[in-house]
C-alpha cells in the first residue's frame, strides 16, 4: 500500500515489485554460485514468499469482495503461470540426466522429478534428510522445495478464505491467528528439528501470511493508513527539516523503503547457513520486504532503484531464472565431481539468464497471454505435468535405468556406488529394535552367528563382511543407526539430547550378549567424527555431541569416547564371545564420486588421494585411544582398514580403476568387498 498517496490502492502492476523480485532472485543465484561471497543470499526465497502472499491474497480478497471469486479461474491462472517453465526445466533435466548420470543419481533425479511435478518437493526432501542423504549440491531439483511450499499455500489459503467469507467470518482475525500460530510453530520447531522447520509448510506459511496481512490493510484500511501516514509525515518534517514543507511529501515512504532495503542488505551479509534458520532470523527478510511493499511505487528507492529497467527486466524473468540456475550449477558439480571452477560457474549463470529470457519470451508469454484457448491450454499443461511426473516416477521405480548406454554400463560395472538397501522388510520384522535404522542379514532363514553393530560405516561393511563370513559358513546380521557410537550408555546427537542412540545401542549390545546363536560380535564406527564433531577438512559440518549417561558430568568428548569404549569391551568380554573391532577407514576431504569417470566429465587421478600423514594426523587421537583400550583388553581382534586403502605415502580414493568411496567417508561396494577379502584372510 503506497503510504504516500492520498487515495491509496493496489495497482494492477507495480514495476518496483518486479525490481524486488530481481533482488531476491539475484541474491539466491549469487549464494548458490558463490556461497562465500553472499552468505545470506538464500533469504531471497523468503522475499519471494512475502511477495507471493501479498499478491495472491490481494487477488483473492478483491474477488471475494466483488463476489466474483472462482476456483477454476484462480487455479487456471496459477497453472498457466507456473507449469510452462517448470515442465521445460524438468524435461531438460530428464534428458541431460539420461546421458550424464549414473543409476543411483538418475534414480534420485526421477524421484525428485515426480515430487516436483506434484509440488511436494519440500516434503520429500524433509523425509530424505537423514544421515545417508546425498550432498545437497548433487540434487539438481533441490530448489523446488520453495515452489512446493508456495503451491501448498495456494491450495489451502483460497479454500480457507472462501469458507470464512461464506460464513461471514472476519478475514483479518483468521489471517492474524494463522500467522501467529505458524510463527510460533517456527520458533518452537527450529531448535528441536531445524530440517523439518525449514521444509514444513506449517512453519513457513507465516511468511506468506505476512504478505496477506499487508494485502488486507491495503484493501480495507486505506483511509486509516493514509491519515496515519499524513500524521507521521508531519512529525518527521518537524524532526528532520527546519523549514515548513508540504505535508504530502514522501518522507515516511522513503524512510520505510530505506529501512526495508537496509534490513535485506543486513540479512544478505550477516545471516548464514550456520545459523538455525528460519526461526527468528527469518523476521529480517520478511520485515524488510513488508516495508518495501508498504512504501509504495513512489518512494525514492522503489521508483529510482527497484523500478529501474534492468531490475524490472530481471524481475520479469525471475521465475524461470530461479528454475534454471540451480540445475545448471548442480549438473556442473556432478560432472566435474566437485566444486566447478569459477569460470564454469560464471558460464552457468550466464547460460541460466539466457535460458530464462528465452523461456519467458517463447514459452511463458505466449501461453499466459496468447490466443490459445484457456481451457485447452490448462488441460494440455496438466497432462504434460502428469506425464513428466510419471516419467520421473518410472525412472525411480526402475532404479535409475542403469543400462541406458554402453558408456554408463561400463562405469556402473566398474564403479558401483550404491551400497544397497539400508534394510530389508524381513530383517526389520524379525529383529524389531527401537530406533534401528538399518537391518541386513545374509540368510533370514537361519539365526545369526555374527552380529555387526555400528553407525553408517558399519552398514557400508555389510557387503564385504557378509561374503567373508559366509565363506566360513557363518550368518552375518548388521544392525545400527547412522551417527550412533556402538557403546553402552552413550548418547550421540546434534546437541538436542536425543536418547535414540543410547537406547538403540544398549538394546543391540545386550541382544548380542544374550543371543545364544551369536558367537562373534563386530563393532565399528567413524570415531574421529564423534571426537571432533566434524568430518575431515570440514566435510559434513553437521557434527555430533556425545555424552555418557552414567557419567553426565564428563563433557570432554575424548573422555566420553574412552569410557564408552572401555565399558563396552569389558561387558562384551564377560560374555565369552569372540570380539572384533574394525578400525574405521580413512576419510577424504573431497567427494569420492570425484574419482568416477563419467560422460562429459574428467578425472584427475592424482587428486583422488590424500597423504598418509594427513590420514594419521586426522586420526591421531582416536587411534591412540583405541590402541590403549586394545592393550587393556587383549582378547579384542583388531582389523585395520587402512591396509586396504593406503600405502606408505598415500591413501587412495580409487583402486584398479574403480572408485573406493561414494562420498567423503562412505565406501563403495567395491571397497567393501576388498576389505572383506582381507578380513577373511
Amino acid at each position: 500500500m503506497p503510504l504516500n498517496s492520498p487515495h491509496p490502492s493496489h495497482p494492477k502492476y507495480r514495476a518496483d515489485i518486479d525490481g524486488l523480485r530481481a533482488i531476491a532472485v539475484l541474491a539466491v543465484v549469487a549464494f548458490h554460485a558463490f556461497p562465500t561471497w553472499l552468505k545470506g543470499g538464500f533469504i531471497g526465497v523468503d522475499v519471494f514468499f512475502v511477495i507471493s502472499g501479498y499478491l495472491i491474497s490481494t487477488i483473492i480478497f478483491e474477488s471475494l469482495d466483488k463476489g466474483v471469486f472462482s476456483f477454476s479461474e484462480f487455479y487456471a491462472r496459477r497453472i498457466k503461470r507456473i507449469f510452462p517453465a517448470l515442465i521445460l526445466v524438468l524435461i531438460t533435466c530428464f534428458a541431460f540426466g539420461w546421458f550424464a548420470l549414473l543409476a543411483d543419481e538418475y534414480k534420485q533425479l526421477g524421484k525428485h522429478m515426480a515430487a516436483g511435478a506434484g509440488f511436494i518437493s519440500n516434503l520429500m526432501l524433509w523425509s530424505e534428510s537423514g544421515y545417508f542423504d546425498n550432498a545437497a549440491d548433487t540434487k539438481p531439483l533441490l530448489h523446488l522445495w520453495s515452489l512446493g511450499i508456495e503451491e501448498q499455500f495456494y491450495i489451502v489459503w483460497p479454500l480457507l478464505l472462501w469458507l470464512a467469507w461464506k460464513r461471514n467470518f472476519n478475514l483479518l482475525t483468521i489471517t492474524v491467528l494463522l500467522a501467529i500460530a505458524s510463527f510460533v510453530l517456527n520458533l518452537k520447531g527450529v531448535s528441536k528439528d531445524p530440517v523439518a522447520t525449514f521444509y514444513s509448510p506449517q512453519t513457513r506459511f507465516w511468511e506468506l501470511l505476512s504478505g496477506s496481512l499487508l494485502a488486507w490493510g491495503t484493501l480495507y484500511q486505506q483511509s486509516f493508513f493514509v491519515n496515519l501516514a499524513k500524521k507521521a509525515n508531519q512529525y518527521l518534517y518537524i524532526l528532520l527539516y527546519k523549514d515548513k514543507r508540504d505535508t504530502n511529501a514522501q518522507t515516511l515512504a522513503n524512510l520505510l523503503a530505506f529501512v526495508g532495503l537496509l534490513l535485506l542488505a543486513y540479512g544478505f551479509w550477516q545471516i548464514n547457513k550456520d545459523l538455525i534458520y528460519p526461526g527468528k532470523w527469518a523476521l529480517v527478510p520478511v520485515a524488510g520486504t513488508i516495508l518495501l511493499l508498504m512504501a509504495g511505487p513512489k518512494a525514492w528507492i522503489n521508483h529510482t532503484l527497484l523500478s529501474n529497467k534492468v531490475f524490472v527486466g530481471i524481475g520479469l524473468i525471475s521465475y524461470p531464472l530461479y528454475l534454471w540456475h540451480w540445475p545448471l550449477l548442480s549438473f556442473a558439480r556432478i560432472v566435474e565431481s566437485g566444486v566447478p571452477t569459477l569460470t564454469i560457474r560464471i558460464l552457468a549463470i550466464a547460460l541460466s539468464i539466457l535460458l530464462a529470457w528465452l523461456t519467458y519470451l517463447l514459452i511463458e508469454r505466449p501461453i499466459r497471454f496468447g490466443q490459445i484457448g484457456k481451457k485447452s491450454a490448462v488441460g494440455i499443461l496438466v497432462l504434460l505435468m502428469l506425464g513428466v511426473g510419471g516419467a520421473g516416477y518410472y525412472v525411480y521405480e526402475k532404479d535409475g535405468l542403469g543400462y541406458r548406454n554402453s558408456v554408463l554400463q561400463y562405469i556402473e560395472k566398474n564403479n558401483a556406488l550404491d551400497s544397497g538397501p539400508h534394510s530389508t522388510a524381513a530383517c526389520k520384522e524379525k529383529f524389531d529394535f527401537k530406533y534401528n535404522e538399518f537391518c541386513l542379514i545374509n540368510s533370514i532363514s537361519r539365526p545369526p552367528d555374527v552380529i555387526l553393530i555400528g553407525d553408517s560405516h558399519g552398514h557400508n561393511l555389510y557387503k564385504g563382511l557378509a561374503d567373508a563370513f559366509d565363506r566360513q559358513g557363518l550368518n552375518l546380521l548388521v544392525v545400527g543407526r547412522g551417527g550412533c557410537l556402538p557403546f553402552f550408555d552413550t548418547n550421540s546427537d546434534s546437541g538436542t539430547y536425543d536418547p535414540a542412540c543410547r537406547i538403540l545401542m544398549n538394546q543391540l549390545l545386550n541382544f548380542a550378549i544374550a543371543a545364544d546363536s551369536i558367537k562373534r560380535v563386530v563393532l565399528t564406527s567413524r570415531s574421529m567424527f564423534y571426537i571432533t564433531g566434524t568430518g575431515m577438512g570440514g566435510m559434513l559440518p553437521r557434527g555430533r555431541v556425545i555424552s555418557n549417561t552414567m557419567h553426565p558430568h564428563i563433557k570432554d568428548s575424548k573422555e566420553v569416547f574412552k569410557i564408552g569404549l572401555d565399558e563396552t569391551f569389558k561387558k562384551l568380554s564377560f560374555s565369552k564371545k569372540k570380539i572384533y573391532y574394525v578400525v574405521d577407514f580413512p576419510e577424504l576431504d573431497f567427494i569420492g564420486q570425484k574419482c568416477v569417470p563419467r560422460p562429459f566429465g574428467r578425472v584427475n587421478f592424482d587428486l583422488c588421494r590424500i597423504s598418509r600423514s594427513r590420514y594419521e594426523h586426522r586420526n591421531e587421537i582416536s587411534h591412540s585411544l583405541l590402541k590403549e583400550s586394545f592393550r587393556l583388553h587383549s582378547n579384542i581382534n583388531v582389523f585395520w582398514t587402512d591396509q586396504y586403502f593406503c600405502d606408505a605415502e598415500w591413501c587412495y580414493g580409487i583402486k584398479d580403476g574403480s572408485a573406493l568411496y561414494k562420498d567423503a567417508d562412505h565406501i563403495s561396494p567395491y571397497a567393501s568387498i576388498g576389505i572383506g577379502n582381507l578380513f577373511y584372510k
